[in-house]
């Protein structure tokens, strides 16, 4: 194996937690939450300018991302849950542990899920289409989970085969992840970093593409959705602690990579087929949202009638909606 001077280094374990005084109390904040939190507020700032760009409230993003953050937490621990329950289940477990989201153990494809599910809610709560909220949260959404992996970094987790490549990532030899027998000093096939690499050249591209072609109608997020599933299928598959199950010797989270990529493509053929000009508005008729400074024009309501279907493709009717720039910058 490589030498540990020509390797990349772990965090030790006094950098998992930070401890913060406020008013004579002693708290323990987890780095991996830390940096979960600044993933999710500058994804929440990116995706708020990127709707309001689209003509959408300002600050519209805080009642959506609401359901979006809990449900994408709950799903992503309910699924690593389930596809690790020997980690959880055992005699003489502290079941509690289940619950123990601040220690890791957080799973990308649930939270994905859970967070769909949020996002559905919330747009319904303000009007916004949620295939306009998709779009201007993807670059974002990688962005986020490339700073998120940072904190799998300070938890010694999601990392690789064993590897002689000189950037092989060091692990504490008590890591419950290694496979029995290693010998010390062994170094791995550093997962997270490979991840943020993958993600922030994601977000280059899905920048660069809207841009190019003003993708709208959840294609651009569809995109997102294939880029992510190719780069996880890869790296899953050289995981060295995949998930318990498996299906024709696949961990279910390749397959789940795999069903991400197959979505994307039948999200972008539908709504090409479906949806072959410009977002109407970023809201859904009759919720759409008017600037208090906006003056009103007779003839507007002349305008953009080419296209006055919700999400569902349901016409609305007698309804239109002002056109706005498609530039989502």
């Amino acid at each position: 194996m490589s030498s540990w001077f020509a390797s990349i280094p772990s965090p030790g374990p006094e950098w998992q937690q930070i401890p913060i005084d406020i008013f004579g109390l002693h708290w323990r904040i987890q780095t991996y939450a830390i940096m979960i939190l600044i993933g999710i507020v500058i994804a929440a700032m990116w995706t708020s300018r990127r709707l309001t760009k689209r003509g959408a409230e300002p600050g519209v993003i805080l009642d959506i991302l609401i359901p979006v953050v809990v449900l994408g937490i709950v799903g992503a621990r309910l699924y690593h849950v389930v596809t690790h329950p020997g980690d959880y289940f055992y005699p003489g477990a502290d079941l509690w542990k289940v619950f123990a989201i601040w220690e890791g153990g957080n799973a990308i494809f649930g939270s994905l899920l859970g967070g769909a599910v949020g996002a559905w809610i919330g747009c319904r709560w303000t009007g916004i289409r949620f295939w306009t909220f998709a779009d201007a949260l993807a670059p974002a959404l990688l962005l986020a989970q490339a700073i998120g992996r940072l904190g799998n970094w300070f938890n010694q987790e999601l990392f690789g085969l064993p590897t002689d490549l000189p950037w092989g990532l060091q692990i504490d030899s008590g890591n419950k992840a290694i496979p029995v027998g290693l010998p010390d000093g062994t170094l791995f096939q550093p997962l997270f970093l490979y991840e943020i690499i993958w993600n922030v050249i994601g977000v280059v591209l899905l920048v660069l593409i809207e841009r190019k072609w003003h993708l709208q109608w959840g294609k651009l997020f569809a995109l997102y959705l294939v880029w992510y599933g190719v780069g996880r299928s890869y790296l899953e598959s050289i995981r060295i602690d995949p998930s318990e199950f498996s299906l024709l010797g696949i961990p279910t989270n390749v397959w789940a990579a795999f069903v991400a990529v197959v979505l994307g493509l039948v999200i972008f053929y539908v709504q090409s087929s479906r949806h072959p000009g410009m977002e109407p508005s970023p809201y859904r008729p009759g919720r759409e949202w008017v600037r208090p400074d906006a003056e009103v024009d007779s003839d507007d309501t002349d305008l953009d009638e080419k296209d006055t279907t919700d999400d569902d493709g349901v016409p609305a009717g007698s309804a239109s909606a002002k056109a706005t720039s498609p530039t989502n910058g």
